[in-house]
């Protein structure tokens, strides 16, 4: 009887001890968001600048600057209308954006609010971004409104970077040095 005691004891222990270091894991992972606030510059519809500090909208994809849509049979400029409509939002003097992740091009991943308004969520429901996981409501709401993107017809963000990235041989370039690399 004893030694099964042990043995429960011993699974206890052992559960508590990973618990621990879950929570402790956890907590440091758990780092504070760093805010900006300030005269916010847009790079495109969904990436902005503050002095040295490049940030990209989190949750959200714009689409690319040089990038046309077709509404009502024409082609309008929907990658600056994206970046104008963003300036705008920006704009406010009580803008904040914070995050504390980095994207893989270093860029801080944010949430921008002005006026207790989530700025990222605006620009979906405005129809100048897509949703990229985080505001599927705001998307539809757009879709059924045709307000934007889906007032017509457009490629999707990624794809026409997909689309770039293979016409500029980068892709080629890569599998050839994923082959001699052994990095595939």
């Amino acid at each position: 009887m004893a030694r099964g005691f042990r043995t429960i004891r011993d699974g206890v222990t052992a559960f508590a001890m990973l618990a621990l270091i879950w929570l402790i894991a956890a907590k440091l992972n758990d780092a504070p968001d760093t805010v900006h606030a300030g005269q916010f510059h847009t790079a495109d519809g969904d990436s902005l600048t503050l002095g040295a500090e490049r940030m990209r909208l989190r949750g959200i994809d714009a689409p690319e600057l040089n990038q046309s849509c077709e509404r009502g049979g024409t082609r309008w400029a929907c990658g600056w209308e994206a970046r104008a409509t963003l300036q705008r939002l920006v704009a406010g003097s009580d803008t904040r954006c914070g995050g504390s992740e980095r994207d893989q091009y270093d860029r801080l991943l944010v949430v921008c609010r002005s006026g207790g308004i989530d700025l990222n969520a605006e620009m979906v429901a405005r129809g100048m971004a897509v949703s990229y996981g985080n505001y599927e409501r705001e998307e539809e709401r757009a879709r059924v409104e045709k307000a934007g993107l889906w007032a017509g017809t457009f490629e999707r963000p990624r794809d026409v970077r997909d689309h770039e990235r293979e016409r500029s041989g980068f892709e080629d370039v890569r599998r050839l040095i994923g082959q001699v690399t052994g990095w595939e």
